[in-house]
């Protein structure tokens, strides 16, 4: 986004958000600050203000998915009404806005960005991506959408969600989903997960662990390993800024010498 004087970020600021803008052509990179890890700051949502020319924001957030930092943060396009059939489906935005903004709309849209990216976990209800297990009317979304699962499709979910993060077994699978009665054989569990892979698709982020069953992957994990390698990359970059220096300023002495 851009700093104009009725622009996403004027807007936003008004309504209260901190913001922080860069060109469309400008280096993704320069957003991130230094302590964002240390202060556990994250982006709550990227807007594009591409306005006539959506296809340097299609440019644009290409390159910012190279960060992972901006790792599932939902992307939004700000566009002119003109240009709103320009928009190509496939190119990588959540939603589209348009400019002139009615800030009610800016930030309802970006509100339906955090809650199709968000995940959490109730008694009667789990989100995983875009995956909500409603274990009180029994039904399932994926994107919204409702998805006819089994019983025992659902059982099995529900309990993976309940377990998330943690590597169940088969054989603990079957005792707790189908019961200590129940006559068959782990291989059981094993067709019932391929069925929810089938109906959930990549949405699911179901691992299979050889000889140990499966582990409903928690997104924690993923985003602490992220930001341990940013920061590690960090560091060796510094490191060799510093070492680059010393060599310079060695060579500098040895001249003056």
């Amino acid at each position: 986004m851009l700093e104009r004087e009725e622009g996403a970020a004027s807007t936003l600021r008004q309504l209260g958000a901190t913001v922080r803008t860069l060109d469309l052509w400008d280096d993704p990179v320069e957003l991130i600050q230094d302590d964002d890890d240390e202060l556990e700051i994250r982006p709550r949502a990227l807007v594009f203000e591409a306005l006539d020319r959506p296809d340097l924001a299609v440019a644009a957030l290409r390159a910012v998915r190279k960060e992972p930092y901006f790792d599932n943060v939902g992307a939004l396009i700000a566009v002119t009404v003109g240009q709103i059939a320009r928009i190509d489906p496939a190119s990588g935005f959540d939603d589209f806005v348009l400019h002139p903004y009615v800030p009610e709309e800016l930030y309802g849209r970006i509100r339906s960005l955090e809650w199709r990216r968000s995940e959490f976990a109730t008694e009667e209800r789990h989100k995983v991506a875009g995956i909500v297990v409603d274990k009180a009317g029994h039904e399932v979304y994926l994107d919204g959408r409702p998805v006819s699962l089994t019983a025992k499709e659902f059982a099995l979910l529900a309990y993976l969600c309940e377990r998330r993060g943690k590597v169940l077994s088969r054989e603990h699978l079957l005792a707790r989903v189908w019961g200590n009665r129940y006559e068959g054989g782990p291989r059981t569990v094993d067709i019932h997960v391929r069925r929810l892979r089938a109906k959930l698709g990549d949405a699911l982020p179901l691992e299979t662990l050889r000889g140990s069953g499966y582990k409903l992957r928690a997104p924690d994990v993923e985003e602490r390993a992220s930001r341990e390698a940013r920061a590690a990359e960090r560091n060796a970059a510094m490191a060799e800024m510093d070492d680059e220096e010393s060599e310079m300023a060695m060579a500098m002495a040895d001249d003056e010498e």
